[in-house]
């Protein structure tokens, strides 16, 4: 079936397929958001207790989402991976980090002799939850702005600058992203606070983050979205793999494949009737429009981000160092058999899907956390 297709059908396929579980990964980040909020929400020590372990049976889902995105990057596009993890590396150690203490964290809050306490762990929470999701939405954000790397003839990769790739926080339009998808994650946990946890105080504070989160999330996604379609954009003539600059690239890209652009306008619908059903008529569904609202959102701009002819890893100190879908990719039978293995991932959809609506068939209650042998 697959060795029919083109290298070039096969590079498109699994880009689409990178872009799927870029999107997952942002959704479920809703830990990380509700992680920030654990304070916020729980004013005591049994309604602390109660936020963490709705999260804590879930923050695997987040973590082996990761694990698979940067997996599957490696396997299908492995010069981005040497690229970026091999110059731009304080970034992603910092990303590593963060996520190690989240599961330590996870792991030791509740245990019988925690010397560090509560409290610390609960500290190491909200540090995960803060830079796992500036971060990795300012590293996405460097697929539209370019980094500072330069490749030689045996793609070696020399970084312009000893920040390591945390120079990117610096550029106003990486940071607009990273701080949307914080205030995304915010919203989206308090939502699903909303829908998880039978507590009416939990309810009442989860629908006024609603609103607190939304705001700004909504003044900083516009902004990267309205300045991303002025911005000129790494453009790749498909005859001769040579990349250049185009004014208004990725806005081409949506009038250009207008099924992206209708996911994008159906995922951005569905975020704020999530948000919208929360606040003005306290249904506590909201989540199961804003996370399929953000699955789509996410979805499109990976794909604007590398279909289309279109650099996704862009270098702005060497121009034609620049990575495409083309000269970053696997070879023809590593895609091939790669993509059999890749029939199992709606298999994996589907399995999370059907764990999620196991645990969350009855909600979390003060009687549950009391009477639990295993707390978080």
């Amino acid at each position: 079936m697959f060795e029919s297709l083109s290298h070039l059908a096969l590079q498109q396929y699994w880009w689409i397929i990178i872009s799927v579980l870029g999107s997952i990964l942002v959704f479920l980040m809703f830990v990380q958001g509700g992680q920030t909020l654990i304070r916020h929400l729980g004013k005591n020590d049994l309604e602390r207790t109660m936020l963490v372990n709705s999260l804590g049976r879930k923050w695997e889902f987040t973590f082996t989402t990761l694990v698979t995105f940067g997996g599957a990057l490696f396997a299908s596009f492995p010069l981005f991976y040497a690229s970026s993890f091999g110059g731009a590396y304080w970034v992603w150690i910092l990303i590593l980090f963060a996520f190690v203490i989240q599961a330590v964290s996870y792991e030791f809050r509740s245990k019988a002799g925690n010397f560090l306490g509560k409290n610390t762990y609960e500290a190491f929470l909200f540090i995960n939850g803060l830079f796992g999701t500036v971060l990795i939405g300012t590293a996405v954000g460097t697929f539209f702005t370019g980094s500072q790397f330069t490749l030689n003839e045996m793609n070696q990769v020399t970084w312009d600058g000893p920040a390591r790739g945390l120079e990117a926080v610096l550029n106003i339009q990486n940071l607009a992203l990273g701080l949307s998808v914080f205030f995304l994650a915010r919203v989206l946990a308090s939502l699903y606070f909303m829908n998880n946890i039978d507590e009416s105080t939990i309810l009442t504070r989860s629908k006024r983050h609603v609103l607190i989160n939304a705001i700004p999330f909504l003044v900083f996604f516009l902004f990267f979205l309205i300045r991303l379609m002025f911005l000129d954009g790494f453009a790749v003539n498909p005859d001769t793999g040579e990349v250049f600059m185009e004014k208004g690239k990725y806005f081409h890209n949506f009038m250009e494949m207008p099924v992206v652009l209708a996911l994008l306008l159906i995922g951005v619908v569905g975020v704020l009737y999530g948000m919208g059903a929360a606040v003005l008529a306290s249904k506590t569904n909201g989540i199961w429009f804003a996370g399929p609202g953000t699955i789509l959102t996410v979805f499109s701009l990976f794909l604007i981000a590398g279909l289309n002819n279109t650099s996704f890893y862009p270098s702005t100190s060497s121009l034609q160092s620049s990575l495409t879908i083309v000269n970053a990719s696997s070879s023809k039978f590593t895609l091939t058999a790669m993509s059999y293995v890749s029939l199992l991932v709606p298999f994996v959809i589907a399995y999370i899907w059907y764990t999620w609506r196991a645990m969350n068939k009855k909600k979390l209650t003060r009687d549950e956390i009391t009477t639990e042998d295993h707390v978080y």
